[in-house]
């Protein structure tokens, strides 16, 4: 199964197309000597005689270990947002970056290109505690494999292959048990890095670097079914399977697959999540099912967010399980969403707090650089990506937005559109809109937001033309899914675990509508049935609250306890809520319209 995206999907979903736009422009913002500057200092090529005011802080100062490791995170952004819309400036942009690069590592020797010194490797080589220097030289070739692949630039793989010459001698230094431990210190995603130059290249070189970055001291327990997580730092070792899953990919042995599925057996289906999809708090994994005690104020770091989607993406490809695909959309809504491009300003928030009450620490776009700044603008570069899949004959939608994407079927050229009827009537988006206010029967047969979600597809075609198309019925409906085909009912069902599979002959404008019973429901934590959180859809709510509150119940369905306050504003139904028979009153948000409000997401319930 192949996912499709770039040119072929076209977005018109307009918070999706507000974030690729904020984040285009904040690419462009970054100025490129401040990219460069720990790369320019490394070589030599730097010429600043003092401190900075203009450059940028946290981790990309210079006295940080962890400098550099942002411009792979900016490359692999900017190639994604040229993959969808062949952005001019941003190529330009990415051509000065490879030519300095390009220079800084001849004047390096000709192999290394990074911005921190070599020693810093050797260094972990003997035992001593470095930060993480095999994690930031993996973002660096992370950026250039993108870019040569999406932007199709040979420097960048050029620059890419001389710098694994470096590694290939390095690694080969020592002996098994000595590069084991040189493996217990974080690595990043270098074990993918090695796969991906190995489809490009096919270079034996990097098969035998896959080899030696195997981690039996935490594979090998994993397919024993061991618990090998609890407690461990998480996006440690996220990278690294994520390698795995490019290995299987590369090579097709099973092994790598089998350690990928038992990693997530044991990360997700073992351990269980938050109401938001996420998961740890303080940047390592909770214990099996046990999250009461650690609902605090460094949950879900958003890296982790940003890292398990990738993991849940390529387990869908491998089975066509719509499991995968709830578990991203979860994520999508209450982390990546949530915790990125503040409504009010923030740029980004390293961490989901949990705990009552709360408030998101918002970054700035200079003063950070922390790990989750760089998947920030890599998640906000191509909301296109996770909507469409095809296999043969089979075109699998996998997300609900707005949006167009262009296929083939049998050598005709196909192109479906799908849009969100929000039932709502009007144009009217503000009160100095002057849209033609014309009297039609929608406004008043939704008088109140619908307790249903509908989508219209329509395709187009010059030629019938018969495929298989697969609709994934989201997790979170109430009662039965109802598909219709140019108005007449298909199917009812409320089976989440199957695709609703259409197999028949299309003709031009054919119309599938589908509708999803939505509303409240309150997700408990699974080890404690009286505490929880509010879900509407796949959209976790939150109170708006100064203080830890507990709710009291007139019955006892927590859902009773909220009804449904200011749902109409001009032309748009809303999601907001109060609760009923609490003293004072708390009202109730979408977790990802949260700025700096102070909120409370899990309720003890009496």
């Amino acid at each position: 199964m192949k996912e499709i995206a770039g040119k072929k999907v076209i977005l018109t979903e307009g918070e999706f197309l507000r974030r690729e736009e904020a984040n285009k422009r904040y690419l462009m913002k970054l100025e490129t000597p401040y990219l460069l500057r720990s790369y320019l200092h490394e070589a030599g090529r730097y010429s600043g005689r003092g401190p900075d005011a203009e450059a940028f802080g946290g981790w990309e100062d210079l006295s940080c270990q962890l400098r550099g490791h942002f411009l792979g995170h900016w490359l692999s952004a900017a190639a994604l947002h040229y993959q969808e819309t062949e952005d001019v400036e941003l190529k330009a942009k990415t051509e000065v970056i490879l030519k300095e690069l390009e220079l800084c590592q001849k004047d390096n020797g000709g192999e290394w290109v990074c911005p921190i010194p070599e020693k810093y490797l050797y260094w972990i080589g003997k035992g001593r505690n470095i930060w993480a220097p095999q994690y930031n030289i993996h973002k660096l070739f992370m950026g250039l494999i993108d870019v040569y692949r999406m932007m199709e630039q040979p420097k960048a793989l050029s620059i890419a292959d001389k710098l694994a010459d470096w590694f290939y001698r390095w690694s080969g230094r020592y002996t098994r048990e000595e590069f084991d431990d040189i493996l217990d210190m974080e690595t990043g995603g270098m074990l993918e890095v090695w796969a991906d130059l190995y489809e490009i290249t096919g270079q034996e070189k990097y098969k035998i670097l896959m080899q030696r970055y195997y981690r039996s001291r935490l594979f090998e327990p994993l397919l024993e079914g061991k618990d090998v997580l609890t407690n461990m730092h998480a996006n440690t070792t996220i990278p690294e399977v994520l390698g795995c899953a490019k290995a299987y990919e590369v090579t097709g042995e099973e092994k790598w697959l089998h350690i990928v599925e038992q990693y997530w057996k044991c990360a997700v289906i073992d351990r269980g999540c938050f109401a938001t999809g996420g998961q740890t708090q303080g940047e390592i994994w909770t214990p099996m099912k046990k999250l009461k005690a650690r609902l605090g104020d460094k949950n879900q770091e958003h890296c982790t967010v940003y890292n398990m989607i990738r993991l849940a993406e390529f387990l869908f490809r491998q089975t066509k399980d719509p499991a995968y695909m709830h578990y991203i959309e979860y994520n999508v809504q209450n982390g990546i969403m949530a915790q990125t491009y503040c409504p009010e300003g923030g740029l980004l928030t390293y961490f989901l707090p949990m705990k009552a009450a709360s408030r998101k620490e918002w970054a700035g776009e200079r003063d950070s650089f922390f790990c989750c700044h760089g998947t920030m603008v890599q998640a906000n570069a191509a909301w296109n990506h996770r909507l469409y899949y095809q296999e043969d004959d089979h075109l699998y939608v996998t997300m609900y937005a707005d949006s167009q994407v262009s296929f083939e079927m049998q050598g005709r050229k196909i192109c479906l559109t799908q849009n969100q009827d929000y039932m709502n009537g009007s144009l009217m988006t503000c009160s100095e809109n002057n849209a033609k206010q014309t009297i039609n029967e929608t406004v008043s047969a939704y008088a109140n937001k619908p307790d249903f979600r509908k989508y219209v597809f329509t395709i187009h075609t010059q030629e019938d033309t018969p495929f298989h198309l697969m609709l994934r019925i989201p997790d979170w409906i109430r009662e039965d899914a109802m598909v219709y085909i140019n108005d007449d009912l298909y199917v009812k069902t409320n089976n989440t675990a199957k695709f609703v599979a259409i197999n028949r002959v299309w003709r031009n404008d054919d119309k599938v509508t589908v509708l999803l019973p939505i509303g409240l429901k309150f997700i408990p934590l699974p080890d404690d049935a009286s505490m929880g959180a509010y879900r509407y859809g796949a959209d976790v709510l939150a109170g708006i609250t100064e203080k830890e509150r507990i709710l009291k119940l007139e019955t006892e369905k927590p859902e009773d306890e909220l009804s449904a306050d200011t749902e109409r504003q001009w032309g748009e139904f809303r999601t907001f809520y109060r609760t009923e028979n609490q003293d004072p009153g708390i009202s109730f948000k979408k977790l990802n319209e949260i700025g700096n409000e102070p909120y409370q997401i899990y309720f003890k319930v009496k």
